[in-house]
C-alpha cells in the first residue's frame, strides 16, 4: 500500500477469502489498540471502519465502532470465509475428477460442522464476503457456499492459488465464479459433439475388428481429448494463430492424425494392411506428408494440415514426429512454434510475435512426472531466448503407466505438480464429461490469449485396453480392469444425457452412428491388397557422399569493411578495458601480415553469412561470451550494464542475427533448436555445449530426431552443433564430445562430423552450412570445437585463407611428403592432435620419410582426397591413424575399416594413442602430459 487511504469504498470490494479473513483479524486488534496495527491500515479504519460493516452503518473513530453484529458473529463469518477459501484452494481434492470413481480426499473436510458452522450461521453471512462477484444472485452466505462448492467441486476442478500475479489469479477466479465455465451449448453444437465422440469410438472399433492383434495405442478411454484438440485449435485460430503445432506420444495418436488433422481413414488402413498408400494422398494436397528413406511405424507419424476458409489458408496446423520417447518432442515443438514467431527479415534480435504460433503439447500421466525433460521444457517458458508466448499442456491421464499404478511411480498427489512450481494454471477435469472438457479448452486458450503464459489441463480417464491391444491388464491390474469393462463409454453417457434433455433422438442417435461407420467402410474399400514384398522407400546410396565444391569465399575488400563496422560500438557505451583492447587488435587482422583467430573468423564469416540474407540463431550456456571467453559477440556496458552487439548494426546485414544464453539445459535446449531449425530450415541454427561432453545429457535428441528424422520421416535439417573437445589434461568430463557417438551413428549421409585443425576452415565450413540451407543436400553438422586453440597462432587464418580459400576435407601438412620416393608413413590425424604433432616438428631434423594429413571432415569420410595423397607415395609402408582420445573411443574404430579399403596392398594400417579405457582422459595433468609426449614420439619416430 504506497498511498493512504481515501475511503474509496468497503475493503471487501479489493479482498476475498484469506485476505479478508486476515484483514478482520487486524481490525479486531484495532479495536482494542489502535497502536498495534500497521499506520496505513489504522488510517484506513479510521476513514472506513468495519470491513463487515452493513449498509447505514457509519464508521466512527478508535474502536467506537458499532459494528451492527455481535461477537460472536465476527467469529462465525471468519470461519465462513475460511471455509470458503479452502474451497477455492482445496475444492480439486473432493471433485469428481475420475471416471472410476476414486476419490483421494474426503468431502467431509468441507463439511459445515468441521468448522463449527451450521446452515443457520451461514445464512446470517452476507452473500457477498463468500463469493465477492455481484454478477451472482446470490442473497446469503449458506447459498453461496453451495454455489462455490458447485463451482469447485464438480467435474471440472482447478489449481490456480498457487499463481503469484494476482491479476492472473482475480481473472481466473472470475472466471470459475460468474459461470463463465458454462457453455450453454445449443442442439446444432451439442450433435456436433457427440457426432466427434461416434467418430473417434467407431474408428478404434473398426480397427480393433479388421486388424486384430496390430498396436494402435488406442485413445479409448480419452475420447473426449479429440473434441478438446478441436476446441483449442478452432478457437485459436479464430484468434488469428496461423501456426498450431502438436507435440503427442503414441497414446491416442492415429485417432488424432485421423480427425484432428484429417488424415484420411484409407492411408491409416494401408499402413495397417502394409499396402502401398502413397497414391492415396488427397489431390487438393491439403495433407503435407513426407517419407523418409525407412519410414517408421504408424503411430510415430507426424503430418502437416492447412486450415482453409473460403479457399484461403488461414493457419497451418501441425502434428509433429516423434519416437518413443515420450516426452522429449516437447521441446522440438517449441522450437517449431518459437520459429514460427520470430520475424527475421531486419538486422537485429527478430521480432517476436506470440499470436502467429501456439504449441499444444500432450503429457502422459506417468511421463509429465517421471521424465527430466518436462521440467527442462517448463522452464523454457518466460525465458527470452525461448518464450513461445504460453504453450497449452495437456496431461492424456490414464492413471497408469504401462502396468505401474500412480502409487508407484510419483510422489506426488497428481501428475500435473511439476507444474505448480512453474506457476501454470492447472484444470483437472474428468474425460467423460464432455462439455466440461470443452469449457477447459476454451479457458486454456483465453488465458494464453491475454497472458500468454502455459496453462495445464489434466483430463482424467482411463486406459480401456492394456498398454497396446495385445496386452492383457487384468494380470497386473484387476481392480482397475473389473471397473473399466463394466463402464459406457464417453460416447454412450453423452448419448444418455442428450436424450434425457431430449436434445437427440434414438433415431438421430442410430442416424449419426449409421453415418460414421458407413464412411469406415467406404474408406477401407479404397486400400490397396497386402503387399507382401514391400519396395525399399527410396535410401541414398550406400557409399559416402561429401558435399560437392561449394565457394565460400569472400572478397577482401567486403571482409575489410565488414571487419571495420564489427570494431565500432556507441561513443557512450563504456566496453570492459581489457576486453575493449582485445577486440581492437583485430583492426589488423586482415592487413598483410595480420592473423585472425578462432573467434575473430567466426565473427567473420557471421557477418558474411548475414549479409547474404541468412538469419543465424546462435544458443548455448555462455554463446554470447564463449565459454572461454573467445567470442565476444554481445558486449556489456561496465558503467549501465547495457549490451550491444556490433552484429545488430552491421549495415550490409539483411537478416536476424539472435544469439541467447540459454539455461543449464541441455536435453531441452538442444531439441528446441532442431525444431526452430526444421521449421525454419533457412536460417542457420547454432547449439552450442560449454564442454562437449554436456552432449552426453542430450543423447536421445541426437540418436532420434538428429541423426535419424531425415531416414524416419524425411525430416530435413541444416542444424549446427559445436561441441569442444580436446585433451588439455582437464580430468575425463572436460575432454571428449564422444567423437566416436556421432561416428557411430554416421551413415546414408545424415550429417557432416568435422574435427577441424584451423580458423580458415571454420570459417569456410559455417558459410558452406549456410549456403546447403534449405536445399536438397542439407544436413547437420557436428563440429568438434577447440579449447586450446582457440588462440593458438597455429590455427589462425591470414586474410587470403578467406578471401581465397574454400573448406577442404583434408589438409597437408606444409613441408612434408615432398620426397615422394622417401616417404615410408603417411600419419592421418584430425583436430588439436594435428596441431600437436605440427608443434613438435619444428624439433625434428629427419622428415623426409613422412607425411601428415589432417582429416578434417571424419564423415563422409574423404576416401578420395586420401587416396590421392597415399597413391604418391610408392615406398609407402604403413598408415598410422594417431589420436588423444583410447583406442576404443575417437575416430579410430570408424576410420580403421576405411583406410583398410584404401590401403595399398601390403601397407599396414596401425594405430597410436592411448590404450582402450573405460574412462575417456586422465585425472592428473602430469600423467596426461606424459602420455601426450609418448603418443606424439611414437608418431613422428621411425619403428
Amino acid at each position: 500500500m504506497k498511498k493512504p487511504f481515501d475511503g474509496g469504498g468497503p475493503l471487501e470490494q479489493s479482498f476475498y477469502g484469506p485476505n479478508l479473513g486476515y484483514v478482520i483479524e487486524l481490525y479486531e486488534r484495532y479495536l482494542e489498540d489502535p497502536a498495534s496495527v500497521d499506520p496505513e491500515m489504522k488510517e484506513y479504519f479510521e476513514v472506513n471502519g468495519s470491513p463487515l460493516k452493513e449498509e447505514g452503518v457509519a464508521p466512527t473513530n478508535h474502536g467506537s465502532l458499532d459494528l451492527g453484529i455481535s461477537p460472536g458473529r465476527i467469529e462465525k463469518t471468519l470461519a465462513a470465509i475460511r471455509l470458503a477459501d479452502l474451497i477455492r484452494s482445496n475444492g480439486h481434492k473432493a471433485a469428481d475428477i475420475y471416471p472410476l470413481n476414486k476419490r483421494e480426499f474426503d468431502r467431509e473436510t468441507f463439511e459445515l460442522s468441521s468448522y463449527g458452522l451450521s446452515e443457520e450461521d451461514l445464512r446470517a453471512v452476507p452473500a457477498h464476503l463468500i463469493c465477492t462477484d455481484a454478477r451472482i444472485p446470490l442473497r446469503n452466505g449458506l447459498e453461496a457456499f453451495e454455489y462455490l462448492k458447485s463451482v469447485y467441486m464438480g467435474t471440472l476442478a482447478f489449481e490456480f492459488t498457487h499463481v503469484d500475479n494476482m491479476d492472473e489469479k482475480d481473472w481466473l477466479r472470475r472466471k470459475v465464479e460468474t459461470n463463465s465455465m458454462k457453455l450453454n451449448l445449443q442442439k446444432p453444437e451439442k450433435t456436433k459433439v457427440y457426432k466427434r465422440l461416434a467418430e473417434v469410438e467407431e474408428f478404434e472399433k473398426f480397427l480393433h475388428r479388421t486388424f486384430v492383434g496390430q498396436k494402435r495405442f488406442s485413445i479409448e478411454g480419452l475420447d473426449t481429448m479429440v473434441p478438446m484438440l478441436d476446441e483449442i485449435v478452432a478457437g485459436s485460430v479464430a484468434n488469428g494463430t496461423k501456426a498450431i503445432n502438436i507435440g503427442m506420444a503414441h497414446r491416442g495418436r492415429l485417432n488424432v492424425l485421423a480427425h484432428v488433422l484429417g488424415k484420411p481413414y484409407e492411408m491409416i488402413f494401408a499402413e495397417f494392411q502394409h499396402a502401398p498408400n502413397k497414391d492415396l494422398v488427397p489431390s487438393e494436397g491439403s495433407i503435407g506428408i513426407s517419407y523418409g528413406w525407412t519410414g517408421d511405424v504408424k503411430y510415430h507419424l507426424g503430418l502437416d494440415k492447412q486450415i482453409k476458409e473460403e479457399n484461403t489458408t488461414v493457419a497451418k496446423l501441425t502434428l509433429a514426429n516423434n519416437p518413443s520417447h515420450l516426452e522429449f518432442v516437447g521441446a522440438v515443438v517449441e522450437g517449431y512454434t518459437r520459429a514460427s514467431q520470430d520475424e527475421r527479415s531486419n538486422a537485429g534480435y527478430p521480432e517476436v510475435k506470440y499470436n502467429e504460433a501456439l504449441s499444444i503439447i500432450i503429457h502422459g500421466d506417468a511421463a509429465f512426472p517421471g521424465q527430466g525433460i518436462v521440467a527442462e521444457t517448463l522452464n523454457l517458458g518466460q525465458l527470452n531466448g525461448y518464450n513461445t508466448g504460453g504453450s497449452i499442456h495437456i496431461i492424456a491421464n490414464n492413471t497408469i503407466g504401462f502396468t505401474t499404478e500412480s502409487y508407484d511411480s510419483r510422489s506426488t498427489r497428481y501428475a500435473s505438480d511439476l507444474a505448480k512450481g512453474y506457476e501454470v494454471p492447472i484444470l483437472h477435469v474428468n474425460a467423460d464429461d464432455p462439455e466440461a472438457v470443452l469449457a477447459a479448452a476454451r479457458l486454456a486458450v483465453e488465458y494464453r490469449e491475454k497472458f500468454h503464459k502455459d496453462f495445464l489441463i489434466d483430463i482424467i480417464g482411463y486406459r480401456r485396453f492394456g498398454h497396446n491391444e495385445m496386452d492383457e491388464p487384468m494380470t497386473t491390474n484387476p481392480l482397475m480392469y473389473n471397473i473399466i469393462h463394466q463402464r459406457p463409454t464417453v460416447k454412450d453417457l453423452y448419448a444418455d444425457k442428450l436424450k434425457a434433455e431430449s436434445t437427440l433422438s434414438d433415431s438421430e442417435i442410430s442416424s449419426i452412428q449409421a453415418e460414421v461407420s458407413e464412411k469406415l467402410q467406404e474408406a477401407y474399400k479404397k486400400v490397396p491388397d497386402k503387399q507382401e514384398d514391400v519396395e525399399e522407400m527410396n535410401p541414398p546410396e550406400t557409399v559416402e557422399k561429401g558435399l560437392s565444391a561449394i565457394d565460400t569465399s569472400v572478397s577482401l575488400e567486403t571482409l575489410k569493411q565488414i571487419n571495420d563496422e564489427l570494431l565500432v560500438w556507441p561513443e557512450e557505451f563504456k566496453v570492459f578495458n581489457k576486453l575493449g583492447r582485445i577486440l581492437k587488435r583485430r583492426k589488423d587482422g586482415l592487413e598483410e601480415a595480420g592473423k585472425i583467430d578462432w573467434g575473430h573468423a567466426e565473427t567473420l564469416a557471421f557477418a558474411s553469412i548475414l549479409s547474404n540474407g541468412t538469419p543465424i540463431r546462435l544458443t548455448g550456456q555462455d554463446s554470447e561470451r564463449g565459454t572461454f571467453a573467445h567470442r565476444n559477440i554481445v558486449l556489456h556496458d561496465g558503467e549501465t550494464g547495457k549490451s550491444f552487439s556490433p552484429l545488430h548494426q552491421l549495415s550490409t546485414a539483411k537478416a536476424s542475427f539472435a544469439v541467447h544464453n540459454s539455461p543449464l539445459s541441455e536435453m531441452a535446449v538442444l531439441g528446441y533448436e532442431y525444431g526452430y531449425n526444421v521449421s525454419a530450415p533457412e536460417v542457420l541454427v547454432l547449439w552450442e555445449a560449454q564442454f562437449g561432453d554436456f552432449a552426453n545429457s542430450a543423447q536421445v535428441m541426437f540418436d532420434q530426431f538428429i541423426s535419424a528424422g531425415r531416414a524416419k520421416w524425411g525430416q530435413k535439417s541444416g542444424l549446427v552443433m559445436l561441441l569442444p573437445h580436446g585433451y588439455e589434461g582437464q580430468g575425463p568430463e572436460h575432454s571428449s564430445a564422444r567423437l566416436e557417438r556421432f561416428l557411430q551413428l554416421a551413415a546414408e549421409n545424415n550429417w557432416t562430423v568435422a574435427n577441424l585443425s584451423s580458423a580458415a576452415q571454420y570459417f569456410h565450413i559455417l558459410r558452406r552450412q549456410a549456403a546447403i540451407l534449405n536445399k536438397e543436400e542439407v544436413r547437420p553438422l557436428v563440429i568438434m570445437s577447440p579449447k586450446s586453440l582457440l588462440r593458438n597462432p597455429t590455427v589462425a587464418a591470414t586474410a587470403t585463407d578467406l578471401s581465397n580459400g574454400v573448406f577442404k576435407p583434408i589438409l597437408e601438412q606444409e613441408g612434408l611428403g615432398e620426397k615422394t620416393d622417401k616417404v615410408t608413413r603417411v600419419v592421418l590425424t584430425s583436430g588439436k592432435m594435428a596441431i600437436d604433432l605440427a608443434e613438435k616438428l619444428k624439433g625434428i631434423e629427419d622428415k623426409d620419410w613422412f607425411h601428415i594429413v589432417r582429416v578434417e571432415e571424419i564423415y563422409p569420410f574423404p576416401f578420395a582426397d586420401i587416396k590421392e595423397v597415399i597413391g604418391r607415395y610408392p615406398n609407402l609402408e604403413e598408415l598410422v591413424w594417431v589420436q588423444e582420445e583410447p583406442k576404443n573411443m575417437g575416430a579410430w574404430n570408424f576410420a580403421e575399416p576405411r583406410l583398410k579399403h584404401i590401403a595399398p596392398e601390403g601397407v599396414e594400417v596401425n594405430y597410436i594413442g592411448r590404450r582402450r579405457r573405460s574412462s575417456t582422459a586422465e585425472g592428473d595433468p602430469i600423467v596426461h602430459k606424459k602420455e601426450q609426449a609418448r603418443i606424439i614420439e611414437e608418431a613422428l619416430t621411425r619403428k
